[in-house]
């Protein structure tokens, strides 16, 4: 698996009808596919997130979302960006994802993260529990998910799931790969160097060259290569026709100029640094036809190099 340059659709509210709603997402895959982008995702939640719009605009269930843009795609990895593990059973989780595999032959990646919108659990009855303990069912959950990925009947039993012989039929691939989101250096990176092949980092762009240095620690501790955990980032990318003056370092998330303003930013602020690749969303363009391939032209001779 690489991911180098991923589209990220963070929301599905264009304005539209609803029977417009879907057409939409698809042409936004198909574009980042013909651009050059090699991953689509979409976010794992049933509310929109705050900042992003109010709980009630439109949000997908991802894992369906994804299996029709299986269909509507050939080339691009498909992937949430990530999958809230407190809202599957774990055996549920690895049999969706293999779905996924095997309906677009062969493309699909399981992101998967602890789950934190409280929101949502609260009003649609889903456990949300303390900080910890959803790390406690994450780690558990992988335990389950990673050897049915792999084919294996894993029995399990622990605090929070068991199984029993768990089959995992049918399979396209031997190894699906798994990436874990966010920047957490305890808990999530050490979940990362067990059991990720990718590690996205969803953090301050300024902040990235030491979560890597704490990243290669956590890889020694248990004597594997880091070079083996690939990594990328989650950047919020606003496009200007116009240059716009940067000024000094700039914090946070987000990127904002002509597509190759930002392909300089991601560029010394990301690559440089030895991130491998990039995730971009466009939330504030919503969609507008022609900007994806306007950003995918421009980054895609970095990620090619």
């Amino acid at each position: 698996m690489t991911i180098r340059l991923g589209l990220q659709i963070p929301n599905f509210s264009y304005g539209t009808s609803v029977a417009e709603l879907f057409p939409s997402v698809k042409a936004q895959a198909q574009e980042a596919e013909a651009a050059g982008f090699d991953t689509v995702l979409v976010m794992d939640h049933l509310y929109q997130l705050p900042g992003l719009g109010e709980p009630d605009e439109p949000m997908l269930e991802a894992y369906t979302a994804l299996g029709a843009l299986a269909t509507a795609t050939e080339r691009v990895q498909l992937s949430t960006l990530v999958t809230g593990n407190t809202y599957r059973n774990p055996t549920l989780l690895a049999k969706a994802i293999t779905t996924l595999d095997v309906v677009s032959a062969g493309r699909a990646i399981l992101g998967i993260g602890a789950g934190w919108f409280e929101l949502e659990h609260k009003q649609l009855g889903f456990d949300f529990d303390t900080f910890t303990q959803r790390f406690e069912k994450l780690d558990e959950a992988l335990q389950i998910i990673v050897p049915m990925l792999h084919g294996e009947r894993p029995t399990f039993d622990g605090k929070w799931y068991h199984t029993e012989s768990a089959i995992n039929e049918p399979r396209y691939r031997d190894h699906i790969p798994v990436m874990l989101g966010g920047a957490g250096e305890k808990k999530t990176f050490r979940l990362a160097a067990r059991y990720a092949d990718h590690l996205n980092l969803i953090t301050d762009i300024d902040d990235l060259p030491r979560k890597l240095d704490v990243l290669r620690q956590r890889c020694a501790e248990i004597d594997r290569d880091p070079d083996t955990l690939e990594t990328s980032t989650l950047l919020t990318v606003v496009v200007s026709d116009a240059p716009v003056d940067i000024g000094g370092p700039r914090g946070g998330r987000a990127v904002v100029g002509t597509p190759d303003q930002i392909a300089d930013q991601i560029k010394r602020r990301v690559l440089d640094v030895g991130v491998d690749g990039v995730i971009v969303n466009l939330p504030t363009h919503g969609y507008t036809p022609g900007v994806i391939t306007k950003v995918g032209e421009a980054l895609r001779p970095l990620v090619d190099a």
